[in-house]
């Protein structure tokens, strides 16, 4: 979702004019996906290098991060790319053979190969990954970190509007402006509608910044991914979600199967079996509020684990 579902239209239009990935990533037009593979990526069977991509926004730079650093530890030449995107550019990347490995979240990647999935928990979701993935991808184990999408408003909006599921906010939507990344509404206007009968007076971008937003009423509900340390500095509270419209959202890599070595496969599983909800807070803690590089936290929690 966080994108963790990234800034599509956004990056889209800059990618049209801007040749480089954005946001301080590699070389090369994110929307170049049906070219070959870049010099140096790894070809069928997984012996060249493995090239890390990841979404525009920090905890996926900071998973990209750890990926990388963890094969590095074992011997495997890294490319990283970092901040791409959004899923729509870099899963097309990925099946081409333009990157070998993203961190990805299993219900959002699901819910993009197939818009009618209604899989909710984490076995379900993987299995259905399994049917719907064209052959050229795969993902490893998920991890028991998870960060989920949610409907999240202010504490005095819960209390003066006696919210508690998302089933409640039926009855207020539509004099709600509603925030979210630029494709929220596109991906979910209609399942809000069809599940919980909810409908915004707007749908307003924005980004990575929902949570402030929501605490300074320029919307009065946003999606806030649930790691997200300003949910707890905004005060801001996690409408329920019982018909589980947002699925399991478990942090997985997903791969380019010609382009990933079995020594690839083995390190990203350990690192998923190691990779908790908690540990994730604390590590996006780091970044958000003390401002501390992605990758340095990441160098923090391998070696702590084992893994670096």
């Amino acid at each position: 979702m966080r994108g963790k579902f990234g800034t599509a239209a956004v990056l889209l239009s800059a990618a049209l004019t801007l040749t480089a990935c954005g946001g301080g990533g590699g070389g090369g037009n994110p929307l170049d996906t049906t070219s070959a593979a870049p010099s140096g990526s790894a070809p069928a069977g997984g012996g060249g290098k493995a090239v890390i991509g990841s979404f525009d926004f920090d905890e996926s730079v900071l998973l990209g991060s750890i990926y990388a650093q963890a094969l590095e530890a074992k011997g495997v030449q890294v490319e990283e790319k970092p901040r791409i995107g959004s899923r729509e550019v870099v899963y097309d990347q990925v099946k081409s053979g333009g990157l070998t490995i993203v961190p990805e979240y299993n219900g959002n990647l699901l819910a993009f190969v197939d818009l009618k999935a209604t899989a909710a928990t984490t076995d379900e979701v993987n299995a259905a990954l399994k049917e719907k993935l064209p052959p050229e991808l795969e993902v490893l184990d998920s991890s028991p970190a998870e960060d989920k999408d949610t409907l999240s408003v202010t504490k005095e909006t819960q209390t003066k509007d006696s919210l508690t599921t998302m089933e409640d906010l039926a009855k207020v939507s539509k004099s709600m402006v509603v925030g979210g990344p630029p494709e929220f509404k596109k991906r979910w206007e209609a399942r809000f509608k069809e599940v919980y009968g909810l409908e915004f007076k707007e749908w307003k971008p924005t980004g990575p910044t929902t949570a402030d937003a929501i605490k300074d009423g320029t919307v009065q509900v946003g999606n806030v991914f649930s790691t997200d340390p300003k949910m707890a500095a905004n005060g801001l509270v996690a409408l329920q979600d019982p018909k589980n419209i947002f699925p399991a959202q478990n942090v997985t890599p997903l791969l380019n199967k010609a382009a990933a070595s079995d020594t690839v496969k083995t390190v990203l599983n350990d690192v998923s079996a190691k990779l908790t909800t908690q540990s994730l807070l604390d590590m996006m803690q780091k970044i958000s509020v003390n401002k501390d590089e992605p990758a340095t936290v990441a160098k923090e929690w391998l070696t702590t684990n084992g893994l670096g």
